[in-house]
């Protein structure tokens, strides 16, 4: 099987049941935002983490493509729709014990830090930001479309965890949080 189709030539692309629409259509910039995280999370998992987050990871992956599948699945009547894998409850109670697992053993926030910090912290705070931009498309798909409604919940736990899971990293790497503000020069720091 080629790899090109030339079927999306004319700036269009199906759905899974064959509806065709534009590649500009929200729920394919919806797709395309959850494949992009993806790819980011892939990348992260390239750089030397433990295996018990590249465990975590490799699972939020195979997550990410039940999620592609049921946003490029219209949810309908028919059969082939009903056959789909979907994200649901079980998905996100398992997001919220990893969290629960991983927030104890971090030092408790006071103030906003600023992403950054050891090399596989800064690729999780980017897979975080554009969770959250996932998480945006699907509320306005959500608006204009019917979606599963396990969705939004689902991507707004995931930012949730790929956020403790770079605070880990910093912590594991042994790399001081930054806290947002300006630095303190001059007569602010002689007061500090």
């Amino acid at each position: 099987m080629k790899i090109y189709t030339k079927t999306g030539d004319k700036g269009e692309t199906s759905l899974f049941g064959g509806k065709r629409v534009p590649k500009d259509d929200l729920r394919i910039e919806t797709c395309g935002t959850v494949d992009e995280l993806n790819s980011v999370i892939g990348i992260t998992r390239s750089m030397k983490v433990s295996k018990a987050v590249d465990t975590v990871l490799q699972r939020v992956q195979n997550d990410l493509f039940i999620l592609g599948a049921d946003l490029a699945t219209p949810i309908s009547s028919s059969r082939r729709s009903a056959r789909v894998p979907r994200i649901d409850g079980r998905h996100i109670a398992a997001t919220e014990a990893i969290i629960d697992q991983i927030q104890p053993r971090l030092p408790p926030l006071k103030r906003f830090i600023l992403p950054g910090g050891s090399q596989v912290s800064s690729y999780l705070h980017s897979a975080r930001a554009v969770c959250r931009r996932a998480e945006r498309r699907a509320v306005t798909l959500g608006r204009a479309q019917t979606i599963n409604p396990s969705i939004v919940p689902y991507l707004n736990r995931l930012s949730d965890l790929l956020f403790v899971l770079a605070r880990s990293a910093n912590q594991k790497a042994r790399v001081k949080e930054v806290v947002w503000g300006y630095p303190a020069t001059g007569r602010q720091a002689r007061k500090a």
